[in-house]
């Protein structure tokens, strides 16, 4: 009688227990054994980490080999050799130091100017109603197509030398010339870069204010707030997630922005990458335009990053 309990007991969910032990690998060959063997493959049994070499390897050739090839030409002066010299006469020189100084102060300057009009013109799209609202915000998602010289070459239709403000200024007052001659100026090349980057920053603000519950603009305004108490205390808020992801992604671009430096003509006007432009192709000293560049990848790199890390924080 013993026997046939001890019998029982052994074939209840103790055994159960066993043959599941069994089965996950302490015993015969399981499931769990077989999920082990494929986990580090993929269909038809072939090693995961062999279906990244094709993209890895187009990766490497199109973008990191001519990396390298620019920080090994940066590294080799033209007396032969690898020196760190290059590096020393371009931190050396006046114009570097110059157009270091010109690309910081324009990309701050026109990232602070597109989020200021940007968070106005979000505003205005989303919470005050006028015929056309909608064709203005969808017209938001096509100029963020265009390219930089065409608004570029807008702003010259308009407040060139030659332009329709100039020929208008001359038309009614007989001057041989017009007032309007800013745009070969520091001055001009900031106005056409918040002019083409308000955009980028208006987007996530315009997505950001369609998840706004309407139901606290009506609490706030039933409670006596006036427009502009509402937008400090209610709008704001829920917009500086979206302020800080658009404003870092137009500090990195206004970094690196060159075709509406070239095509405004300020020829007094010399940033990073207008300097590796006149190093390689003017004066053809690839060392120095590779150490340029250089630099300017480096400080690109580093913003894009802090882009990457205001965004995740943020959850923009």
């Amino acid at each position: 009688m013993a026997s046939a309990t001890t019998t029982a007991l052994r074939t209840g969910p103790a055994a159960s227990t066993d043959d599941r032990r069994t089965e996950s690998g302490t015993g015969r060959p399981g499931h769990g054994d077989v999920d082990k063997d494929r986990r580090g493959t993929g269909a038809r049994g072939i090693p995961r980490f062999v279906w990244a070499l094709p993209p890895v390897a187009v990766l490497a050739l199109v973008f990191l080999y001519p990396l390298a090839l620019v920080v090994q030409q940066s590294v080799s002066p033209d007396t032969g050799g690898t020196s760190l010299a290059p590096y020393g006469d371009v931190f050396a020189s006046e114009s570097f130091r110059s157009a270091l100084t010109t690309t910081v102060w324009l990309a701050v300057a026109s990232t602070a100017g597109c989020l200021v009009l940007g968070f106005v013109l979000a505003v205005v799209i989303a919470f005050v109603p006028f015929p056309g609202g909608r064709a203005v915000a969808r017209f938001i998602d096509v100029f963020l197509s265009f390219p930089s010289f065409l608004i570029t070459l807008a702003l010259l239709f308009i407040y060139g030398s030659v332009g329709m403000a100039n020929g208008v200024w001359t038309d009614v007052t007989g001057a041989s010339s017009g007032p309007f001659d800013f745009l070969t100026t520091p001055w001009g090349v900031l106005l056409a870069e918040i002019t083409y980057f308000t955009p980028f920053v208006m987007r996530p603000l315009l997505a950001a204010f369609s998840q706004l519950d309407s139901a606290q603009l009506e609490v706030a305004s039933s409670l006596g707030a006036k427009p502009a108490r509402i937008v400090r205390q209610v709008i704001l808020p829920e917009a500086l997630p979206a302020l800080a992801a658009g404003g870092s992604l137009v500090l990195v671009m206004c970094l690196n922005e060159f075709g509406i430096v070239l095509f405004t003509g300020a020829k007094g006007v010399t940033t990073l990458p207008m300097l590796v432009y006149s190093k390689a192709i003017l004066e053809s000293d690839y060392p120095a335009a590779c150490v340029v560049a250089v630099v300017n990848i480096a400080i690109s790199v580093g913003l894009y990053s802090l882009y990457r890390m205001v965004s995740r924080r943020v959850g923009a």
